[in-house]
């Protein structure tokens, strides 16, 4: 009788020990801020259709998709679009800042354009990128950050890196094409 409560008092600690030894594995964080570099083809044309990005998404949207909210900005030749008024159903909104990217650390709570207007959109053609007449290059001015209220109301922070021609045989490119880098809190804050 002394044997077996010893084994049984012997498997109780050893099971003891055994269990506290094992650590619990913590479960994954979960990633809410998302740090990408991506480029995008844009069509060189003033008239044809505008090449949709989702940042959620990371993605090119179909303009089959144009009136959802799956897409945040829009991009023809040099001209953005986001996802309100006249360009879309949701209530994204847009501002160009004079700031250093990595300086940026937070979304503004006011202050966002929308597409209210052909002639009235949230970021104004022109405003972020230099022209050279000589080169026909479009170079982003340096010092300007894009902060972005998403379709879906989340925050991203985005700055052009470069904005090249697609190689073309002909007189003419056709196609853009915007290298860019972004930051995408998914969380729903402002914080970057």
């Amino acid at each position: 009788m002394k044997k077996m409560i010893f084994t049984g008092t012997a498997f109780a600690i050893s099971a003891m020990i055994l269990l506290s030894s094992c650590s619990k594995t913590d479960p994954a964080p979960i990633v809410t801020l998302y740090q990408k570099t991506d480029s995008v083809k844009v069509n060189f044309s003033s008239t044809t259709p505008f090449t949709l990005f989702s940042f959620k998404n990371d993605a090119v949207v179909a303009n089959s998709d144009s009136a959802t909210n799956k897409w945040d900005f829009g991009l023809r030749f040099t001209t953005f679009i986001v996802n309100s008024g006249i360009s879309g159903p949701a209530n994204a909104g847009a501002i160009l800042q004079d700031n250093i990217y990595g300086s940026v650390t937070a979304a503004p709570v006011t202050g966002y354009g929308y597409d209210t207007a052909t002639n009235k959109r949230a970021i104004k053609d022109g405003s972020w990128y230099d022209y050279n007449p000589v080169t026909h290059a479009f170079s982003p001015k340096a010092g300007k950050t894009f902060i972005f209220r998403t379709a879906e109301n989340y925050y991203v922070k985005m700055e052009l890196l470069a904005v090249d021609y697609e190689p073309f045989a002909g007189p003419t490119p056709t196609r853009l094409i915007y290298r860019f880098r972004y930051t995408y809190q998914a969380s729903g804050a402002k914080t970057f």
